[in-house]
């Protein structure tokens, strides 16, 4: 590695509207009800979410992410949530937003489960539930042993025509909306009557829109009934709904009230589900409960599963080694070993325990099914033996299984080109999914496969095969990129929309960072091993690639950079931090390197800080796009990170700005966010935080690391980090050795979830 690029700027440090900010859990969150943590359109780490990672890791016990940004992932981009965008009439009928239709697409699968487990509870008919071929087959058997004569198309199966090989998709630019007002907004009468009862109490009025939103109508009523659903509200924290309901019932409150109980069980459930848990052990949740000073925890979780407002699991724990054989003595013995099992009680909310269990099903019919007659063995073998070692591999894999999970790093995206290209040479209709889009490998990807889609646009239809008269993804074999970014409600809609025989492959890199939302999909189905693995033989190029590939193993390596492909620039504090920060992208990168500041991407650890993304893209607007602000602090030609939803950050910049809203350019997809909808969903990018930046590449990174930011470094942080460059990594450097501690000791944190042993109950592990 080199030091950094000789630089012609010798002006003193200094850092352009940088402020320091208080950094201690909670500082977001002011002593007064509800106001929150600073929202973010990222879903991604901030200052508020470090209060938020800290009553997470207390319920988990050290299980829950810390504070910092993982914790804070979920949390910010939460408190972004969708807020209006106005329409009218049949025009507003016709161009639904992206959010709109995901979320409907979202509650049609969702109904879709619960009809599916409600048809497992009840009694089945004999054969009610077969159709085609199968039940074609019953009827015949029904036929014989009735004396019947048989159906003949029931014994009799065709020949299948040959496919032709499947066209390729078209891509066609779409112009984007912003997340449009919700389909019925609040009662204003209802509005000030929770109003009044907040400035009864000393809350801010400004509440009572979210307090609506949270509680439905007669809000107020259920306040007066029950102050803490106050905690419902997003960023509200149990002090200060400890306060409220102290100037509501006077003496009446106290610490053991009942309603208090199982109002901080869901708080803190929820607080778990920020941090990515889908549920908690149970004598985790009731220390936490404890360290809140509720007199009996137990009764509280009694009085919370008993409202139905909690569920509660017993998962069995492995006793052995996966592979080996339990001994068996005699009948006796197995039955008592049956019942001494051990199990783990966990505790959760039901909307992620649907979830999680829809995911696990839809997974077990996917591996379960037969792979559609999609051709010979033979083509899929010829296809195979034209690919390269790897590629074969997996397209081999993919010929005999419906789930195949495939690990690899950047330039393992050229297996799944091939595969995709062998598919659809078999006829196939195949298409792959990734998080967002955005980053110097979109125009990539896009130029070669035109049926790359986003996630969210596959799931509510506006890109992508659309659906087949059942409702399910009309396509026979679908591959997601960046899989580790699946939380368990995405990946549950993903696999019930899935129809019967197709054929799904979960591609990523399993040491970046996690999913913004609850559960570790990718990681838990490495472990539970009930389905192939497929792990790329493809390193990726250069000395960046060989450093990273250190990093996923725990080691930070000195790399022989004679381009000046990685450079290390030290610094002493957070002033100089941002100055050779901004020096590095104005100047220095452009001349030494190559590659100009458009093309070049910083990453911080959090938003908030002297050194946080806030502070660094105020002063590199100054550098590079001197202007006014004049609509929502944005001019045209400023680089932005707008968020459709939590959790996604798509990079683009601002077109320009009229009485529609803010127009946006997001890799070539034209977006307009009205103007009430800026603050929430679009912010600075010429600095993002990892997790805004995990999938996306550019040709050089600045990755800032300000002496603060010690404690919140991890392997999976660093590693995502740096792995976002292609051809240069600049480190500007001040943590000293907590860099390299960070690699070889902080692992990622661990998430409960309860998916691996949901896997393991409906299919046996894989050889």
């Amino acid at each position: 590695m080199s030091t950094e690029p000789e630089t012609t700027e010798e002006a003193e440090p200094k850092a352009p509207g940088a402020t320091a900010e208080d950094r201690t859990p909670g500082a977001a969150v002011a002593a007064s009800p509800g106001i929150g943590a600073d929202s973010g359109p990222d879903g991604d780490g901030d200052d508020g979410g470090r209060g938020t990672g800290e009553d997470t890791d207390a319920a988990a016990e050290g299980g829950a992410e810390s504070a910092g940004e993982p914790a804070g992932t979920a949390a910010d981009g939460a408190d972004g949530e969708a807020a209006g965008g106005e329409g009218t009439g049949s025009e507003a009928a016709a161009q639904r937003s992206e959010a709109e239709a995901e979320l409907a697409a979202q509650r049609l699968e969702r109904e879709r489960i619960e009809r599916r487990k409600a048809e497992k509870r009840g009694p089945i008919a004999a054969g009610a539930g077969l159709s085609g071929t199968a039940a074609d087959l019953l009827a015949a058997v029904r036929a014989v042993e009735s004396g019947e004569k048989p159906v003949a198309p029931a014994l009799r199966r065709p020949e299948p025509a040959p496919r032709a090989a499947a066209p390729e998709p078209a891509r066609r630019p779409q112009q984007m909306s912003a997340p449009a007002a919700p389909a019925s907004a609040p009662a204003p009468r209802t509005v000030e009557a929770v109003r009044a009862v907040l400035t009864g109490a000393g809350a801010p009025d400004g509440l009572a829109p979210q307090v609506v939103a949270a509680l439905g109508e007669g809000a107020d009523d259920q306040l007066r009934e029950d102050p803490w659903q106050l905690l419902r509200v997003t960023g509200v924290r149990p002090e200060q709904a400890d306060g409220f309901a102290r100037a509501l019932l006077g003496t009446e409150c106290g610490p053991d009230d009942e309603r208090r109980g199982r109002a901080l069980t869901v708080w803190l459930l929820e607080q778990a589900a920020l941090a990515g848990h889908t549920a908690l052990d149970a004598p985790a949740l009731t220390a936490a409960l404890t360290q809140r000073a509720v007199p009996d925890p137990d009764a509280a979780v009694q009085n919370t599963l008993a409202e139905g407002e909690a569920l509660v699991f017993q998962d069995a724990l492995e006793t052995a080694a996966p592979g080996a054989a339990p001994a068996h003595d005699d009948a006796g013995d197995d039955a008592g070993e049956a019942e001494e099992r051990p199990v783990r009680v966990l505790v959760g909310l039901e909307r992620y325990a649907l979830a999680e269990e829809s995911l696990a099903d839809g997974l077990a019919r996917v591996m379960n099914s037969v792979p559609k007659d999609d051709g010979s063995g033979a083509g899929w073998e010829r296809a195979a033996d034209s690919a390269g070692r790897s590629a074969a591999e997996l397209i081999r894999t993919v010929a005999g299984h419906g789930l195949v999970l495939h690990t690899g790093g950047d330039a393992s995206r050229a297996e799944v080109a091939a595969l995709l290209g062998a598919a659809r040479g078999l006829g196939l209709r195949a298409w792959a999914a990734r998080h967002t889009t955005g980053g110097a490998d979109e125009s990539r990807e896009s130029g070669a496969d035109s049926s790359v889609v986003t996630v969210a646009d596959l799931l509510s239809g506006v890109r992508g095969p659309g659906r087949d008269a059942d409702g399910a993804l009309d396509l026979d074999l679908l591959v997601v990129l960046d899989a580790p970014q699946l939380d368990v409600e995405t990946g549950a809609v993903l696999a019930e929309s899935l129809p019967d025989g197709a054929r799904l492959v979960l591609s990523g890199d399993p040491a970046v960072l996690w999913s913004a939302g609850p559960g570790r999909v990718f990681a838990d189905l490495l472990a539970a091993r009930v389905c192939p693995q497929v792990a790329s033989r493809t390193p990726d190029p250069g000395p960046v690639g060989e450093l990273v590939s250190g990093i996923g193993i725990g080691e930070l390596n000195q790399v022989e950079a004679p381009g000046k492909e990685v450079v290390i620039v030290p610094v002493r504090d957070a002033g100089e931090a941002v100055h050779r920060t901004v020096q590095l992208v104005a100047d220095s990168v452009p001349r030494a390197i190559g590659i100009p500041a458009e093309q070049t991407q910083v990453i911080t650890p959090g938003h908030g800080g002297a050194v946080g993304t806030r502070a660094l893209n105020t002063a590199l607007k100054e550098r590079l796009n001197p202007g006014p602000g004049r609509f929502g602090g944005f001019d045209p030609g400023d680089r932005i990170a707008y968020s459709p939803a939590p959790g996604r950050t798509m990079p683009g910049h601002v077109v320009r700005a009229d009485a529609e809203g803010l127009h946006l350019d997001c890799s070539g997809v034209p977006v307009v966010v009205p103007k009430e909808r800026v603050e929430q969903s679009v912010r600075p990018g010429w600095a993002l935080t990892a997790h805004q930046a995990v999938g996306l590449r550019w040709p050089a990174v600045v990755v800032v690391l300000p002496g603060d930011a010690a404690a919140a470094l991890t392997r999976p942080w660093v590693y995502t980090a740096f792995g976002r460059a292609e051809r240069h990594l600049s480190v500007v450097h001040g943590v000293e050795q907590a860099l390299q501690r960070a690699v070889a000791e902080v692992p990622q944190k661990p998430r409960t979830t309860r998916l691996p042993a949901l896997l393991r109950a409906q299919v046996p592990t894989a050889g």
